[in-house]
């Protein structure tokens, strides 16, 4: 009897072992964001995890939409674990939802971005606020297919940002002379070289960091300041255009990594990575330009600077 107790204690602390093992290389599967920043967050997560943590990573490619993978995180079944560039307040019905409410979603110490309306620099002296937009005139030069409004580049169709837009022009009274255009990213930035090359309008959101900023001499346009109730917001209703609105400047954006909680069981050592991981604004402009102006790939990009960067990798995992 003493015999089989020892050989059940010997099997039962091997499944123990094997099973903290297994979980430290469980397989940590990243979201596939279009805009450039998040794919440079989320190939740097990648390279941390394959390299210095000696573990697993892959970029699940196509699963772009902010919701779903939200919600794969919610589950905790590792069939999605990170949301590289979680955007606040844009995505509050996420933070909501899975953050506060099912508390199944952590998240890092946010970096900051900025979020405006732009015009090339050679139309900032006649595009310089708001109000200039009101000009039937003004609109008119932006009018692409002669349909009598102007357009605007609103954002990609799966951005929360791209409704937001379209809640701020009805806000501003701007419906009646502007229609958004909701293009995809890659798109849009080659309709803006197009347009810049032959100084044609164009009127744009864009955000930072982003690498148009270095590639093009860009203008925000002046919004109004923020006052009390300026912006009341609801993109989750199905009438949502009709029931918000936004008539002043964004705040600045608190931008997370969010990860399934689920890993602190399924590899504890990612998840304590990812809580810890800080950003610099400063470095994640540095890999946008690189990966998005410079054509560099991003797998490249994310190895080498953790390569080179193994003092600050290490304070995020250790």
């Amino acid at each position: 009897m003493k015999l089989t107790r020892t050989l059940m204690g010997a099997t039962a602390a091997l499944a123990i072992s094997a099973s903290a093992v297994m979980a430290q290389d469980a397989t940590v599967k990243i979201g596939d964001l279009t805009w450039t920043g998040a794919r440079a967050i989320a190939y740097v997560v990648k390279a941390v995890i394959d390299g210095p943590l000696d573990s697993e990573a892959v970029i699940v490619s196509g699963l772009s939409d902010g919701n779903v993978i939200a919600a794969g995180m919610d589950k905790g079944d590792g069939s999605v674990d990170v949301y590289s560039d979680l955007w606040m307040p844009n995505r509050q019905a996420v933070w909501d939802e899975y953050i506060d409410g099912a508390k199944t979603v952590g998240h890092n110490v946010p970096y900051e971005g900025t979020q405006r309306m732009y015009v090339p620099s050679y139309m900032a002296d006649r595009v310089k606020s708001i109000e200039d937009l009101r000009d039937p005139e003004i609109a008119a030069m932006f009018d692409k297919d002669g349909n009598g409004l102007g357009e605007y580049w609103a954002g990609d169709a799966g951005w929360a940002s791209t409704k937001t837009w379209q809640v701020k022009f009805k806000s501003y009274g701007l419906s009646e002379l502007w229609e958004p255009e909701i293009l995809p990213d890659a798109t849009f930035k080659a309709l803006l070289e197009s347009s810049v090359q032959r100084e044609k309008p164009v009127l744009f959101y864009y955000w930072t960091p982003e690498w148009v900023h270095a590639a093009y001499d860009i203008t925000p346009i002046e919004e109004p300041a923020r006052t009390e109730g300026c912006e009341d917001v609801n993109l989750d209703a199905e009438d949502w255009l009709e029931v918000s609105s936004f008539s002043c400047m964004a705040r600045n954006a608190k931008i997370y990594v969010a990860y399934s909680l689920s890993l602190e069981e399924r590899n504890p050592a990612a998840a304590k990575f990812l809580s810890q991981m800080a950003l610099d604004p400063a470095t994640v402009n540095q890999w946008v330009l690189e990966i998005g102006r410079d054509g560099l790939d991003p797998q490249d990009v994310a190895e080498d600077w953790v390569a080179a960067n193994m003092d600050i990798v290490n304070s995020w995992i250790n």
